[in-house]
C-alpha cells in the first residue's frame, strides 16, 4: 500500500497490506482476497421466534451488517431458519445468514435440510463440536453437509469453549520442556493449532480454500492480538475478527477498537464483529455503527458522511452546537438507508459543526460543508464555508433549522440525480 502523502513527513505510513488470503464467498458478500472488510454482527433473539428474528436481521441489516449470524440451537430454530430467509425476502432483505452451531450442529443439519440450504455459511466451533471419539465424525459430518450444498464454513476457536484434549496435550509437552512457556502462551497456541488444524481436516475432507474462515476470540486485548498475528503468520486462510465478551459501554467499544484497530492497521483481519452486551432494553445495532466507525476512521472504508465536532471549552457554555451536532448526525444515520440508492457517494461527505471562532473556521473550511457558531461574548453571527469557500452567515433564533436545509440542499445538488456542486457565494 502506497505511503500516505504528508508535507511535513513523507515517511508516515498507512496501513500494512492486508493480509493474503482467498476469497471466500458467503452469499453475495465477497470475504478476503482484497474485497472491503465486511461487517457482521449476530441476533440475540430466540431464532424460533420467526417474526421477532425476521425484524431483527432487518434492523441489522438496515443500520450496515453485511452477514447477520442466528442462533441454531435446536429442532425449532433449524426449521425457522428457511422461514427466517423466505420472510427477509418478501422484504427484499438478501443479508447472508449464518448459522451458529455448538454440539449438535451435525444433526440439526442432517435432519433440517432446508435450513442447511437456507443458510449462507456454518459457523463451526472446534472446541464443541464433539467429545473424544465423536469429535472427529460429527465434524465430519458438518463439512460434508457443507460440501454437498457448497456452504463455506467459519472455524472459530474460542478461548471459553477449547479443546481440552488438545489442551491438555499441550500442556503436557510444555512441562515437559527444558525451556517451559507461561500458561497463557501455550493457551494462545492450543487456539491457533485447533483452527489450523480443523481446517487442515475439512480440506482433507474436500473443503475447498475458498470456503475456509478462520477465527480464534479471546476476551483480553493483548492474548487476542497475538493469537491473530500468530494465525496470520502461519496460514492464508481468510480471518474473522472480534474480541468475545467485549463487555458493556464504553469498555466494549474502547477494547474492540484496541483490539481490532491494531490488527487491522497490521494487515489482519477480513470481517469483523465488534461483540458488545447490550444495554438493558438497548440497541443491538450498536455494536453495527461501532464496526463501521472503526473502519471508516482509520480509513479502510465509508458508511456515511463524518460530522466533525469539537469537544466544547470554556468558550462554548451554550450547548447549541452540540444539539446541532448531534441533530445532523442522528439524521444523517437515520436517511442513509435510502440516501444509498437515491445520494451515490454521499459516505464521503463532511459536515463540520464547530463551536467558536478559535477552530469553527478552520475546521469548517476543510469539510464539504460547515457552520462555525458563535462562542460565548462572539457576534451572534454562524458563518457557513461550503468546498472551503465562506457560503453565507446565518444569524437568530433558526440558524439550526437553516444549517440543516443547507446540508439537505448540498447533498441534493451534489449527489442528487442533476448532482451539481454548489456555487459559493457571497454572504
Amino acid at each position: 500500500m502506497n505511503k500516505l502523502e504528508n508535507p511535513i513527513d513523507s515517511d508516515i505510513a498507512g496501513p500494512a497490506p492486508r493480509h493474503r488470503t482467498t476469497q471466500v464467498k458467503v452469499g453475495d458478500v465477497a470475504v478476503g482476497g482484497g474485497a472491503p472488510i465486511v461487517v457482521q454482527s449476530m441476533t440475540n433473539t430466540d431464532t424460533a421466534d420467526i417474526d421477532g428474528t425476521i425484524a431483527q436481521v432487518a434492523a441489522l441489516a438496515r443500520a450496515g451488517s453485511e452477514m447477520v449470524r442466528i442462533t441454531v440451537d435446536r429442532e425449532e430454530a433449524a426449521a425457522a431458519v428457511p422461514h427466517i430467509r423466505d420472510g427477509l425476502a418478501k422484504r427484499g432483505i438478501t443479508t447472508p445468514l449464518i448459522g451458529d452451531f455448538h454440539y449438535i450442529g451435525h444433526k440439526l443439519l442432517a435432519a433440517y435440510p432446508a435450513c442447511a440450504e437456507a443458510l449462507a455459511k456454518y459457523r463451526i466451533n472446534p472446541g464443541n463440536v464433539g467429545f473424544k471419539d465423536k469429535r472427529d465424525t460429527q465434524f465430519a459430518d458438518i463439512i460434508e453437509i457443507a460440501n454437498r450444498n457448497g456452504k463455506p464454513v467459519r472455524i472459530g476457536a474460542n478461548w471459553g469453549s477449547l479443546d481440552q484434549e488438545l489442551l491438555t496435550k499441550l500442556m503436557d509437552e510444555n512441562a515437559a520442556s527444558a525451556n517451559p512457556r507461561d500458561v497463557r502462551a501455550v493457551t494462545r497456541e492450543a487456539m491457533v493449532q485447533s483452527a489450523l488444524l480443523s481446517a487442515a481436516r475439512a480440506e482433507e475432507l474436500g473443503m475447498p480454500k475458498d470456503r475456509i474462515i478462520l477465527s480464534a476470540k479471546v476476551s483480553a486485548v493483548q492474548d487476542l492480538i497475538a493469537v491473530y498475528q500468530d494465525l496470520a503468520s502461519r496460514s492464508d486462510y481468510a480471518i474473522h475478527l472480534g474480541l468475545t465478551e467485549a463487555g458493556m459501554g464504553s469498555k466494549g467499544i474502547v477494547a474492540s477498537s484496541a483490539a481490532l484497530g491494531i490488527l487491522l492497521q497490521q494487515g489482519i483481519g477480513d470481517t469483523i464483529r465488534i461483540s458488545l452486551t447490550p444495554e438493558p432494553g438497548g440497541d443491538r445495532t450498536r455494536e453495527v455503527q461501532v464496526g463501521q466507525e472503526l473502519l471508516q476512521t482509520m480509513g479502510f472504508r465509508t458508511f456515511v458522511p463524518l460530522v466533525a465536532a469539537c469537544p466544547g471549552c470554556g468558550r462554548t457554555t451554550s450547548t447549541t452546537f452540540q444539539e446541532l451536532a448531534r441533530s445532523i448526525q442522528d439524521f444523517i444515520r437515520d436517511e442513509m438507508p435510502g440516501w444509498k440508492t437515491k445520494y451515490p457517494g454521499v459516505e464521503e461527505l463532511n459536515v463540520a459543526v464547530m463551536g467558536c471562532i478559535v477552530n469553527g473556521p478552520g475546521e469548517s473550511k476543510h469539510a464539504n460543508i460547515g457552520i462555525s457558531l458563535p462562542g460565548t461574548g462572539e457576534a451572534p453571527a454562524a458563518p457557513v464555508f461550503v468546498d472551503g469557500k465562506k457560503f453565507r452567515t446565518l444569524r437568530g433564533p433558526t440558524i439550526s433549522a437553516d444549517f440543516k436545509a443547507l446540508v439537505i440542499d448540498y447533498i441534493d445538488q451534489r449527489y442528487g440525480q442533476n448532482a451539481k456542486v454548489p456555487v459559493t457565494a457571497a454572504e
